[in-house]
């Protein structure tokens, strides 16, 4: 067995749901060098212990490690990458992301170039990078082809003899570490959540794991089918996935991807206590930008740390039938509401602006996002533009649910009526845009007052797009952004 790291319970990560920029960036879209600086932004300022590197999009840096020692030594002397803090990379999927197949092969070649790099510096044997996050997850070959390509092709070659001679690649360029790396699996659809327990098991099987991280989406779920049922589906993932661990014996480190808007998570550095409640048995938090740069400092820092602090526990148990009934209402109306919605959505996300260069994860629906035929935007722009029109996206799918549902909800939605006064603070029910049913649903579930600035900015949104003023509905996309603390 391995030992096991003190694996962190805070992830920073590049999610451009932010709404002002960093003061270490170079421009308001954060690319290249600016992401290197990120990293070590987050250790060292903000006391998250881990970095995810996304390696999907254009442009991918496999030399960030060699940067950060060279340009940051001091504080990397003092806290070692892979002991101390970590650098975690999220590779392409080559079962769906087909035109970025080859960089998962690039990056995962770039591993023990790393080691080297940070043995040099440090003249330790502790590997800088050992983990990867596959996305899209959907089946136990698609983590362990990476595991045992790792293993055979990218460490195995250097037991290969040079033109039939006695000389090994390893003789010649020296051995390859660390001998294998931990794949981390993402799960990011209701099939794949609910068999998330199942896939994680077989791919436990054959191999003398002294740990599993398992990493469960809940930004991308709430987009495909509403955040009632993305929350209800990584209720029941992580119960399954805590079944899984009491019998296998195998320690099961649970990863959650929330961002701050309520519809993808609410995780500001205001809701730490009441986002970890949600999720007991959570071990690591995801922390977006928004979380990161549209707040105080000081205050993320304390948040930081209070994540970093805090107990884990067992889950919930959840009536796992009552609760697929429940999201297969919710979806069925969440859809039908976007997809009347879609034309207003795709019209105000082409204002949204950008916050980072390189194209990021590219979710579910492949290279734009298809619903039942409409093409939709990422999930962040998606959130941005449903708030930038007064409604919240939290909203859409609750008035398929009759006063059962509400209740079996109040009792497993550890946060559901908070989260909903957190939203409807924003809902503008003059919208043009807001379904009538909805419109009675959201009152007669929560009595919030509505933040007027917000109402006036969302009010001049719509009037600019009917009058055609594009400039005006960039700015006011923003100062309705900037009330909330979050871009989307």
């Amino acid at each position: 067995m391995n030992d096991i790291p003190e694996i962190p319970k805070c992830m920073s990560t590049q999610h451009p749901d932010n709404v002002h920029i960093p003061f270490f960036a170079e421009n308001a879209q954060l690319g290249g060098e600016d992401e290197v600086r990120e990293a070590y932004y987050a250790y060292s300022h903000l006391g998250c212990r881990e970095q995810m590197w996304d390696c999907e999009g254009k442009e991918v840096d496999n030399f960030v490690v060699k940067k950060l020692l060279a340009r940051y030594g001091s504080f990397f002397g003092e806290h070692p990458l892979g002991k101390d803090v970590f650098l975690t990379l999220r590779v392409p999927n080559p079962e769906v992301e087909k035109a970025e197949a080859k960089v998962l092969l690039e990056t995962l070649e770039s591993i023990p170039r790393s080691y080297d790099v940070a043995h040099l510096f440090s003249e330790n044997n502790v590997p800088p990078i050992f983990q990867v996050i596959l996305p899209m997850t959907s089946s136990y070959p698609a983590i362990d082809n990476i595991y045992q390509y790792y293993r055979d092709f990218v460490v195995g070659q250097q037991y290969k003899r040079l033109g039939g001679r006695e000389k090994t690649i390893a003789d010649w360029i020296g051995r390859f570490y660390p001998e294998k790396i931990d794949v981390i699996p993402l799960f990011e659809d209701q099939p794949s959540m609910l068999n998330a327990a199942g896939i994680v098991g077989r791919y436990m099987e054959d191999k003398d794991l002294a740990y599993q991280r398992v990493f469960l989406a809940r930004s991308d779920p709430a987009m495909n089918y509403g955040m009632v049922s993305a929350i209800l589906l990584n209720k029941v993932a992580l119960f399954r996935l805590h079944l899984l661990a009491e019998e296998t014996g195998v320690s099961i480190y649970p990863i959650i991807g929330v961002g701050s808007a309520p519809f993808r998570g609410n995780l500001g550095p205001e809701t730490v206590e009441r986002c970890t409640a949600e999720y007991p048995s959570v071990h690591t938090f995801t922390v977006q930008s928004a979380f990161k740069y549209d707040y105080p400092q000081d205050r993320v820092r304390q948040a930081v740390a209070t994540l970093e602090e805090r107990e884990v526990s067992t889950p919930m148990e959840i009536e796992e039938e009552e609760a697929l009934q429940v999201v297969g209402k919710c979806t069925a109306r969440y859809m039908e509401s976007v997809t009347i919605l879609s034309n207003m959505i795709n019209r105000v996300a082409a204002f949204v602006p950008s916050r980072r260069k390189r194209k990021l994860h590219i979710g579910l629906f492949g290279y734009s996002r298809s619903m039942g035929g409409v093409t939709l935007p990422r999930a962040i722009t998606f959130t941005s533009a449903l708030y930038s029109i007064g409604l919240p996206p939290e909203l859409l799918g609750l008035d398929a649910l009759d006063s059962d549902d509400i209740e079996f909800l109040r009792e497993v939605y550890v946060n559901f009526d908070a989260d909903l006064v957190d939203a409807v603070r924003y809902f503008d029910p003059e919208s043009e845009y807001v379904p009538a049913s909805l419109t009675k649903t959201v009152c007669d579930l929560v009595d919030v007052e509505p933040d007027l600035e917000h109402l006036e900015c969302v009010a001049s949104v719509r009037l600019a797009l009917k009058e055609g003023r594009t400039a005006d509905v960039r700015s006011g996309i923003l100062r309705a952004a900037n009330i909330r603390h979050f871009l989307g």
